[in-house]
């Protein structure tokens, strides 16, 4: 039911005014025990690796992937309709459960704010989650720059292994948005260190991080962090973790953050949380161990991987269904009719001014994404996300497209009225699973080399009309190949904002060539990372950012956060 009265109060206030079920009762409607639970008080709790073992499931859930169009200023809301979703599938009878990535500290200050939904669907209790939660970036933060310390005490200490400073590839890494340090001079202070440039990455771009989220145990978990590159000899030999022996210590330091994390929903429905890698500079999804222990304790199982379908949706896709040997069901869409104004030409400021002519140029962008998803082999539904300022002719006007197209689309209203905003995607999204005649398949075939890979993501996802490798990266992915690493999948580091490498080409941009600047192993993780245009490993703090908006009371309430 439409909450009228209420609907404008802020995330963070309905947030607060929750009733919470407690934690045993959420792992309950899981099938989870006192015993598969570790509780971080009330309403978290982690989930111990073992309960997979301890309730063995011979059917598994079906799994929904939710991706959007490419993202604007003005948000699309798919992390809400992912959670509003999951609810209205439990309200029309599917044992439903949400898999999350965990929010970072850094656009939480910055300029995009938390990512625990919004309005009427969230997940809770949302001020914890957007800030520090249980604790696992912190863990990986340390785990990171655990390493980096030991390397640096390495070339102090004699430098047995012969390490080129010049040819060092693993920085530190801080959970925020900070540019001052993205390039940097270490070793300062005469005979305390060893002089050499450096910088720092934020959390979410560690290698660490995509480790985490892709590994199944604390074995795979040991053997991983040995793999990872460090850097090279003066003989330009590469060196490993395992080099230093100090694989051992960071899988410690991960002791925890390596299981997933439970908390619900507004409505009670079981979320998982759990890693949080960005889908412009890493791979874009939630943890593999969290997404396999809700499909073995869920009948449906909702996710979502980060920004549009050329970024998340294709990591997804090509990197984490592909290691964890995932099939996903179907796919939703989300769209909005302010993206697809500002992807028709219209600026921010008249995004809420009725303009037809714009959503039918700005269809382009969505028709773009829905290829995407085709090419993968799934059936798909259109989410059409309702805001408050939309006219009723302009959403009757995106559904008409729709139609036309042959797309099934729903109008979904999940932030105003939860889960009951969101019945009929859900019944939507029931009959694609169930009636869907396609097979998933992954994008591009693993077995090409380096370059054919790059080339089949550029040309046939975002529709490129060629590829410009840089000198370096040209030298790289000789070395690549020489290596033996050439048999890995690629990550791409692209601008979440159009579907070339430059942020300000936005609707279906054509007519334009992606320059690869860098290729750069994440051995560890299983993939080389291609860096692309200007996009950055460090994001920086607008000129207004939220941190500015955030306070706390004399009772320890927060304000300001979203």
């Amino acid at each position: 039911m439409k909450r009228e009265t209420d609907v404008v109060r802020s995330d963070i206030e309905i947030a607060q005014s929750a009733q919470l079920l407690p934690i045993r009762e959420v792992a309950e409607k899981l099938g989870l025990t006192e015993q598969d639970i570790i509780p971080y008080g009330r309403d978290k709790a982690k989930i111990d690796l073992a309960a997979r073992e301890r309730h063995p499931r011979t059917a598994t859930g079906k799994l929904v992937l939710v991706t959007a169009m490419s993202p604007t200023p003005a948000g699309e809301g798919k992390s809400t309709v992912t959670i509003g979703l999951a609810q209205a599938l439990n309200r029309i009878g599917k044992r439903a459960v949400a898999a999350l990535r965990e929010p970072s500290l850094g656009p939480n200050f910055g300029l995009k704010g938390g990512a625990a939904g919004g309005g009427y669907s969230q997940v809770v209790p949302m001020e914890d989650i957007n800030l520090h939660f249980t604790g696992d970036f912190h863990a990986i933060t340390t785990a990171h720059n655990l390493l980096a310390a030991v390397i640096d005490n390495h070339l102090y200490q004699g430098n047995a292994l012969q390490l080129d400073p010049n040819r060092m590839v693993w920085k530190r890494v801080l959970d925020m948005n900070d540019r001052a340090l993205r390039q940097i001079v270490i070793g300062l202070g005469g005979k305390n260190g060893v002089t050499r440039e450096s910088g720092f990455d934020i959390t979410v771009a560690s290698e660490i991080m995509a480790i985490l989220c892709l590994v199944e145990d604390l074995t795979e978990l040991k053997e991983a962090l040995g793999r990872i590159l460090i850097g090279y000899t003066y003989d330009k030999n590469p060196v490993y973790v395992k080099d230093l022996h100090v694989e051992g210590a960071m899988a410690a330091v991960l002791k925890h953050a390596i299981h997933p994390n439970l908390v619900q929903t507004l409505e009670g429905t079981p979320a998982l949380i759990h890693g949080g890698p960005f889908a412009n500079i890493a791979h874009g999804c939630n943890s593999l161990t969290a997404t396999k222990m809700a499909l073995q304790f869920g009948e449906y199982v909702v996710t979502e991987a980060g920004f549009g379908a050329d970024l998340g949706a294709e990591k997804f896709f090509d990197i984490k269904c592909r290691k964890g040997n995932l099939q996903p069901e179907a796919v939703v869409l989300v769209a909005t009719v302010r993206a697809l104004k500002y992807h028709g030409g219209v600026s921010r400021k008249d995004l809420n001014i009725e303009n037809l002519d714009a959503i039918a140029r700005g269809f382009a962008n969505l028709l773009h994404h829905v290829r995407i998803v085709e090419r993968a082999g799934l059936p798909f539904v259109v989410a059409l996300n309702h805001f408050t300022m939309d006219t009723q002719e302009e959403l009757d006007f995106v559904r008409t497209l729709c139609k036309e197209h042959g797309f099934p689309v729903a109008l979904t209203d999940v932030f105003a009225e939860g889960g009951a905003g969101g019945i009929e995607l859900a019944e939507k999204v029931v009959y694609a699973v169930e009636h869907s005649t396609q097979t998933f398949h992954p994008i591009y075939d693993l077995q090409g080399s380096i370059r054919d890979k790059i080339e089949a993501i550029c040309k046939d996802v975002y529709e490129a009309d060629g590829v410009v490798f840089t000198d370096e990266a040209r030298r790289q992915m000789i070395d690549c190949e020489k290596h033996g690493w050439g048999g890995l999948p690629i990550c791409m580091a692209k601008t979440q904002y159009s579907f070339s490498d430059n942020p300000k080409a936005i609707g279906d941009a054509k007519g334009f060539v992606i320059t690869v600047r860098e290729i750069r192993p994440s051995l560890g993780a299983g993939f080389l990372v291609c860096l692309t245009g200007d996009i950055m490993t460090m994001p920086g703090l607008p000129k207004e950012p939220t941190a500015l908006k955030i306070d706390i009371n004399d009772e320890g309430n927060i304000t300001g956060l979203f």
